[in-house]
């Protein structure tokens, strides 16, 4: 059942989601592999790398209303109890800069792979921008 939605979400994806997941799968030759609409526990998250247990969510406007933050909190808190990291993007950020929230995925990306401060300090995206 959760695979059947994982792939209806997938055929349905936001245009920020979509923008994101081509950015994603630019870093899979430096080891990050990413999937889309991954079912994890009882959720399915936007995107996940699983080798570095990072989830990252686009948010809209309905995660804003106090009944979506509530959500959020038990389903964050449910996933880093399992292990990962989330981090959450509203949609205006995916739009306007795309590039920071890359940079930001890849910086939390090399500190799961190693945690050391040198390795972030330098930790720029490796590609042109797109």
């Amino acid at each position: 059942m959760a695979n059947d939605q994982a792939r209806r979400l997938r055929k349905t994806m936001t245009p920020q989601e979509v923008k994101l997941w081509v950015r994603l799968r630019a870093l899979r030759p430096l080891g990050f592999h990413f999937r889309r609409q991954s079912p994890i526990l009882p959720y399915i998250v936007d995107f996940e790398c699983r080798r570095q247990r990072l989830i990252v969510e686009v948010d809209g406007g309905q995660h804003g209303m106090e009944e979506g933050q509530q959500r959020d909190v038990t389903r964050d808190n449910a996933l880093k109890d399992a292990g990962y990291t989330v981090l959450r993007f509203w949609n205006h950020e995916v739009d306007r800069d795309l590039n920071g929230v890359m940079q930001t995925i890849y910086q939390t990306l090399l500190a799961r792979r190693d945690p050391h401060p040198a390795a972030l300090r330098a930790a720029t995206l490796p590609f042109g921008e797109g």
